[in-house]
């Protein structure tokens, strides 16, 4: 399926979505499918191609031809008796995601359902000093090294650089404005914004897609906006527990950074209808639930967060923090992927940061030489940073992952509940949350459902056609540090799902069947191929007595933990107050550095310690 790809996917999209030629959106999802799976990884393509000929080869096995050969009545037989192998669903599943992304897009954009925005309308984005590596000088010089421009690379730069010093942030991901996030569809952007194009996997039991920004201002790029102060519990195991003595006072930092982000909850007029209905269910059964607070002041309801904010509401730090960065004199180097950090082994008192060699995209290197390097790469990349640093010794660094495992559920409604104003995150439901599960009512960008409807061919079809008319919950929960990051050059994520984690992630899936129906729904659809739908309570019930965690599909999000701060040096390979034992000059300012999960979405925690982190520094290099 190799030589003519948009041509090579037509026989699986027409199947699929039981295409009898009759609609001109689908003639277009081929060629969509093929530029989304060109934005990934080559693991993914191979997976996804792989399960694409499995499913052509059946076709051959049962009727002579290729999927490509068929009628549609053909097609549809075939489908419908691949579909009646239980065993053979993860396959369908497999190749259903990217078409469904497909599918949706064009749907959408055919049928008018996109929010039309001009780029020359879109604001006018905040100042930032940013220069392509291409143009860096081979050789620089700096008090301050940041590795990453995102939510703790930010908030370091802004507070070394306020001290007085000299402040470069090296970035690998390019700068995107407010007004390009305006000009084009969000499948369209994914490539650019996401590291692997979205599809960046953690390996295990089960296998988890954890999706991981790379642009300026990182991940806080493509998340909700969604904002939770760290609770106080967390915070009282961070600094009792785990010894993270940057955690002590962490509460005024909080404060600070929702000032600086603009912090609020979300109001009521643009909640759209899916909050809506998770308000209305969660007051029938007595559920705490509020609309969550987010940094988008101004919000319009675009739903397009997760592909950048087209109206420049969400206050993502490129927006926000970086600005303020370079006003006290901090520059950004874009396209630029640190190798490693150079270190001066033969300095008087033991080894000591110099600086970092960076490449640019052209295979050439520069130098940036500097005696303070802010590790901020994320979870995921600074592990393998440290190690092809060769500082990576400890044997702690990259365990202690955390990754909220979630999952989504959603309910069918009689009237439609999709529309051109909603919020991505708008509702949490705390009913489950002293268990450690966080219930949230989500949207998607127009054409981007995350949510994997069921059946193929002509019942996927009608899914497809009705799809406006179902409201999402997503669930996650606070797991134990099930992971562990390898590799040195090419991050591998591992994470095996705790058994007691699988367990609440079923209590969370019957939580938001009971919500769904509490607010109306006709029917749920449960995300589970061999049970995918009830329409009563009763029976979601005994559907979901027959479910087990290995039958969700799960996904995952803010990584955290894999360069742990705390007291034990034989368990932390990060000192309390954020220093990478065995060096003098690196200090670790991201979510890797946090102690154990946060139990709620990271950024307002991440900032706050990056915050605490450098203060420190600076006050005591005063």
């Amino acid at each position: 399926m190799s030589h003519s790809p948009p041509a090579a996917w037509a026989g699986l999209v027409a199947a699929l979505l039981a295409d009898d030629g009759t609609a001109d959106w689908t003639r277009a999802v081929p060629r969509r499918l093929d530029t989304l799976l060109g934005a990934m990884p080559a693991a993914a393509r191979t997976a996804v191609r792989g399960a694409a000929a499995a499913i052509d080869a059946y076709a051959v096995a049962r009727t002579g031809r290729r999927l490509s050969g068929l009628s549609p009545a053909e097609r549809e037989n075939v489908m419908a008796s691949l579909a009646s192998h239980r065993a053979l669903l993860p396959l369908l599943d497999a190749v259903k995601v990217p078409v469904l992304l497909a599918a949706g897009t064009e749907r959408t954009l055919r049928h008018g359902g996109m929010p039309v925005r001009s780029a020359d309308s879109a604001p006018d984005d905040p100042p930032l000093h940013c220069t392509p590596s291409a143009q860096w000088p081979t050789r620089s010089t700096a008090d301050a090294v940041v590795i990453g421009s995102g939510a703790g690379g930010a908030m370091a730069a802004r507070t070394l650089a306020r001290a007085g010093l000299s402040v470069v942030v090296v970035e690998e991901g390019e700068h995107h404005t407010t007004a390009s996030f305006a000009r084009r569809a969000p499948l369209d952007r994914f490539g650019d914004l996401y590291r692997d194009g979205g599809a960046t996997v953690a390996v295990g039991n089960p296998p988890l897609v954890l999706p991981m920004g790379r642009a300026v201002g990182g991940t806080t790029v493509v998340n909700s906006g969604t904002c939770y102060r760290t609770p106080g519990h967390v915070l009282t195991r961070w600094v009792r527990r785990h010894g993270f003595a940057a955690a002590e006072g962490l509460d005024g930092r909080l404060d600070e950074v929702e000032r600086t982000l603009k912090v609020a909850p979300q109001p009521l007029d643009v909640l759209g209808t899916n909050g809506l209905l998770a308000l209305a269910g969660a007051r029938r059964l007595g559920w705490p639930a509020a609309p969550i607070s987010r940094n988008a002041p101004g919000c319009a309801g675009s739903c397009q967060c997760v592909v950048g904010c087209p109206t420049g509401a969400k206050q993502s730090v490129q927006l926000s923090v970086l600005p303020q960065a370079c006003a006290a004199g901090a520059r950004i180097v874009t396209s630029a992927r640190v190798r490693r950090i150079l270190t001066d082994p033969d300095r008087p008192g033991g080894p000591r940061a110099a600086g970092v060699l960076v490449r640019r995209p052209d295979g050439s290197e520069l130098e940036i030489l500097s005696p303070l390097v802010v590790v901020a790469a994320g979870a995921l990349e600074t592990p393998p940073l440290l190690r092809r640093s060769g500082l990576g010794h400890h044997p702690g660094l990259g365990r202690n992952l955390s990754v909220h495992p979630a999952i989504s559920v959603a309910g069918r409604f009689d009237r439609p509940v999709t529309s051109r104003q909603a919020v991505l995150q708008s509702v949490g439901v705390e009913h489950l949350r002293v268990d450690g599960i966080l219930i949230e009512a989500t949207a998607a960008p127009p054409g981007m459902s995350s949510f994997v409807l069921p059946g193929v061919g002509r019942e996927l079809r009608r899914e497809l056609d009705g799809a406006d008319r179902l409201a999402t919950l997503g669930a996650m929960i606070a797991d134990r540090p099930s992971g562990r990051v390898h590799g040195r050059d090419r991050t591998l994520v591992r994470y095996d799902l705790a058994p007691s984690d699988a367990r609440r992630l079923l209590r969370a899936q019957r939580a938001m069947g009971e919500l769904l129906f509490a607010a109306g729904a006709e029917e749920v659809l449960t995300g589970v191929p061999h049970a995918p739908r009830a329409r009563t309570p009763a029976q979601l019930e005994r559907l979901l007595d027959t479910v087990t965690a290995r039958h969700l599909h799960v996904s995952a999000f803010h990584p955290t933990g894999t360069a742990a701060a705390g007291s034990d040096p034989e368990h932390a390979p990060v000192d309390p107050d954020g220093w990478l034992r065995g060096i003098r000059g690196v200090l670790i300012a991201d979510g890797s550095v946090l102690p154990s999960c946060p139990e709620v979405n990271p950024q307002l925690s991440i900032m706050a310690a990056a915050l605490a982190i450098t203060e420190r520094h600076a006050a005591n290099a005063l």
